[in-house]
């Protein structure tokens, strides 16, 4: 027995002797992503990490409209270009087979459950690929110096009669300003579209795969409430002109400077660009701006939000001793309430250690109206679905509602009608 308690302990001591070697011999990380304040609060964090230990962290940027791409390129060539790189759950269904499980990494028992569900995030064995870095919603901005919160509008209808009371008034350039073009399809489109009890596939807001499937995948690009959807942003821009005539065309950087600029008086967008609106030094508007619940459509009464997180994965294809920093780093980063207030405070995300959440709301209202309006709600939407022809499913709608936001009001059922036939190809891989 002396004996056999004697090799146990050679053979650990010696795994762990090979284990420290291995990690003693990875210098550096290297971190793919997108730069935006989420993202970059953080990788300060894995920075402040890799400080202690020793360990470089390099930053990759990448451009966020060849992002997919190039990461899909990337982990299908079994790359080890990156040791950890920004996942979404956009794509989330389309990688989970190229990346590592992270059911093991320390710290994700603290995670916002709704966001790592397993349908967002898992692979085939049941296993999640991400850890959180925040909490990703919109939240319907508006200006305080121009509306009371009993003003701010409440439905659709009241956003037209309110933007353009304050044109008349020449208190601003325009009412709405919000991201259109492709992959920033949430700042106008998709919240507008389930204000008013729509989405892209049917029945609304189903993220079962297997009950989509079941209903053909079938696309709601012929059905009243998106003729309706696309006929009030025609409205918007061509008949009430509170919204710009190139608005089919903005991300949401151009619609955020906008907005920033003190040139119109709503948008949606992230709340992880609270940081940035509030800056002085970069908002015109820093000290009057407020969120509020978004305005809803006729065939909605309830109030809605969404809520999925932006996340880090590492790729499968990397070594083992560099899998194993990239997850030490990830774990260490989850607890990190220094580095997550910091985030807070630079971006408006909630962190992703949801315990430092109720710490938040009681200093700052702003995470109290998150807290009440989102994360504690009920009536929940998912920002995407969950299966790998998402990403084909979300271009061929965008390329849809445009090409009918940017015609005739009158070709605007005939051209929903007619593309209604690619999104459920798209989803069927076809």
């Amino acid at each position: 027995m002396h004996r056999i308690f004697r090799r146990t302990l050679t053979a650990l001591a010696v795994g762990a002797l090979a284990v420290g070697t291995a990690e003693a011999q990875v210098k550096e990380l290297r971190i793919g992503y997108q730069p935006s304040p989420i993202q970059d609060a953080s990788i300060a964090m894995f920075e402040t990490w890799g400080a202690k230990k020793g360990i470089k962290i390099v930053k990759v940027p990448n451009s966020y409209g060849v992002y997919v791409e190039k990461m899909t390129a990337s982990l299908t060539s079994n790359s080890d270009q990156y040791d950890v790189i920004w996942h979404n759950d956009d794509w989330g269904q389309l990688w989970a087979h190229l990346l590592e499980p992270t059911d093991d990494v320390p710290g994700l028992q603290f995670a916002d459950k709704w966001g790592m569900d397993k349908v967002v995030f898992g692979n085939a064995q049941g296993q999640n690929t991400v850890v959180p870095m925040g909490q990703t919603f919109s939240v319907f901005f508006y200006r305080t110096d121009l509306l009371q919160p009993n003003e701010v509008p409440k439905t659709l209808q009241e956003v037209v009669d309110v933007s353009k009371k304050l044109q008349a008034a020449n208190k601003v350039k325009w009412g709405y300003v919000g991201g259109m073009a492709m992959n920033h399809t949430w700042f106008s489109w998709f919240w507008s579209m389930w204000g008013n009890n729509c989405d892209v596939l049917m029945p609304y807001y189903e993220r079962d795969n297997k009950v989509l499937a079941q209903n053909g995948w079938k696309s709601s690009l012929d059905q009243p409430c998106m003729k309706e959807t696309a006929e009030y942003w025609w409205d918007a821009i061509n008949t009430h002109k509170i919204s710009p005539r190139g608005m089919p065309a903005y991300d949401r950087n151009e619609a955020n400077a906008i907005f920033m600029a003190g040139d119109a008086a709503f948008t949606v967008a992230d709340t992880l660009w609270w940081g940035t609106f509030t800056d002085p030094a970069k908002s015109k508007v820093a000290t009057r701006i407020a969120a509020a619940r978004f305005p809803l459509g006729p065939h909605r009464q309830k109030n809605f939000a969404w809520n999925d997180i932006w996340g880090w994965a590492i790729p499968k294809s990397i070594p083992a001793e560099r899998k194993a920093l990239a997850k030490e780093m990830l774990a260490a980063m989850m607890v990190d309430e220094e580095g997550q207030m910091k985030m807070w405070k630079a971006t408006g995300a909630p962190p992703p250690n949801t315990q430092y959440w109720p710490k938040i709301a009681a200093q700052d209202p702003f995470m109290k109206l998150l807290s009440e309006a989102v994360l504690e709600s009920p009536d929940k939407v998912r920002g995407a679905y969950y299966f790998p022809q998402w990403p084909a499913v979300h271009k061929a709608f965008n390329d849809a509602v445009t090409k009918a936001v940017t015609g005739k009001r009158e070709d605007i059922a005939k051209v929903l009608a007619e593309n209604a036939a690619s999104v459920s190809k798209a989803a069927q891989g076809q």
